[in-house]
């Protein structure tokens, strides 16, 4: 007899059961309405993109944590790819804006919500396929749109129960600037910008030995840490840098702009998020100026990051166009959440509001007359599919996460009422059919 093939998905994926779905949309749910709140449309592209689309926009090492597909048909034995996985939603984007300008308004703001794939090593909250939620802003260099979008974002996180989350903010052109006032070459410089940005990951020691890993001399990497290892918080931290930066002058106006995007967003809920962080890195090679990375103090990384490109579309266009945007990992924030017990005990709880118990075979047709009854009110109503034991369709609703059962007997038809039995308290209460679906909305304190 042959093995029996494995029936675990591919490492780094996952099988979504009901009750990961139920998460996972609910999840979505408030952030499609957040952003639809802030005027960003929603947008999709395709799971796979030409492969040239996507080379060289990620920095080395992305490049190799790109999922590449196999030419087909007789090309297929060149071992030559042709297209590749989706590794991003903002390259797409940048394609799409190169593709459809004439029919896209000046600023353009869109949010999309889709899964991407990168082939790195599975861990905690990381996963090889996994959703990401974006939004861009097209079209504006005016540091409003990122103020905008850090609103946004912590708009979300609030509405999903997170009180903790800190949104660190830096420069691409101060990290620049930072690194040549600590004498790393230029040519080592996005070297330097891979090690330091796992600083939160393997600390000031792992940074200082990947620095030199990476051929930058000990004292050079010794002094490039003293630079951005943070020391202050809030006004100083930005004093800081602008007395670190007063002889470069890309360093000083980056300052500057860190200024005025921390003055704008005093009277936002982001306020009292952002910290100035000169360590924040990214390693993505496409930003040119803000830089943001959402931290929780239990999650290792980040639980979303962006910042702003002005210049990648123009690879697909020959001229820059002004963006900025944020990446939500969807999949991390599941993790913390469930690990914190904050989803509603509506998605915990499961599909159903209550079970339609069936008496016996001749009670079916009523079982369903009593489901429609409730459904017309909005009530998720599910019908037990075969007569049995009243005590099994207990179990089986408590299986499902069902928190409520009605009961038709031959009294209740010959009364014209339902028994309502509470699995959560035990408690039973009959209630005339015309009344049930006010009762069951009651006990489970939905809206009207």
């Amino acid at each position: 007899m042959p093995d029996m093939p494995s029936t675990k998905p591919p490492s780094g994926t996952r099988d979504f059961l009901p009750a990961d779905v139920r998460r996972r949309e609910y999840v979505i749910g408030v952030v499609r309405g957040v952003y639809e709140r802030y005027g960003f449309e929603p947008l999709e592209t395709p799971a796979f993109e030409n492969i040239e689309t996507l080379l060289g926009k990620y920095g080395e090492e992305g490049n190799k944590l790109i999922f590449k597909i196999l030419k087909r048909g007789q090309h297929e034995s060149t071992g030559e790819a042709d297209l590749a996985l989706r590794y991003d939603l903002t390259v797409p984007l940048a394609r799409v804006i190169a593709q459809h300008q004439s029919a896209l308004p000046k600023f353009f703001k869109r949010y999309q919500i889709q899964p991407v794939w990168r082939a790195d090593r599975p861990a905690r909250g990381r996963f090889r396929e996994f959703y990401q939620c974006d939004i861009d802003a097209i079209g504006s260099t005016s540091p409003l749109v990122e103020v905008e979008q850090l609103a946004a974002l912590c708009d979300v996180l609030a509405g999903l129960g997170f009180d903790d989350f800190v949104v660190r903010l830096n420069h691409r052109a101060a990290l620049t600037g930072l690194l040549e006032t600590a004498g790393v070459a230029p040519e080592r410089h996005a070297d330097a910008l891979v090690a330091l940005d796992k600083l939160d990951k393997i600390g000031r020691d792992g940074v200082a030995a990947d620095l030199t890993a990476r051929g930058i001399d000990a004292a050079v990497a010794d002094a490039c840490l003293r630079v951005f290892v943070q020391e202050t918080t809030g006004e100083a931290t930005l004093a800081r840098l602008s007395g670190l930066l007063h002889a470069h002058p890309a360093g000083r106006e980056a300052v500057s702009n860190l200024e005025r995007i921390v003055g704008l967003a005093s009277g936002t809920t982001a306020a009292s998020r952002i910290r100035v962080d000169p360590s924040l890195a990214r390693g993505l090679s496409y930003y040119t100026g803000a830089i943001l990375e959402v931290a929780v103090p239990d999650l290792s990384g980040s639980l979303g990051g962006g910042g702003r490109y002005d210049n990648l579309i123009g690879m697909f266009l020959g001229r820059d166009v002004p963006a900025c945007g944020f990446s939500l990992g969807l999949e991390r924030i599941i993790v913390v959440m469930t690990e914190r017990n904050m989803f509603p005990e509506a998605v915990s709880r499961g599909v159903s509001d209550i079970l339609v118990t069936v008496w016996d075979e001749p009670s079916q047709a009523d079982a369903l007359h009593v489901a429609s009854q409730l459904r017309r009110s909005g009530l998720r109503v599910e019908v037990y599919p075969e007569a049995d034991k009243l005590g099994k369709q207990f179990k089986y609703a408590s299986s499902c996460g069902t928190p409520l059962v009605a009961i038709r007997g031959d009294d209740e038809r010959a009364a014209g009422q339902v028994a309502i039995k509470d699995l959560r308290s035990g408690q039973q209460t009959a209630v005339s059919i015309g009344e049930a679906a006010g009762f069951v909305t009651e006990r489970l304190g939905l809206k009207t």
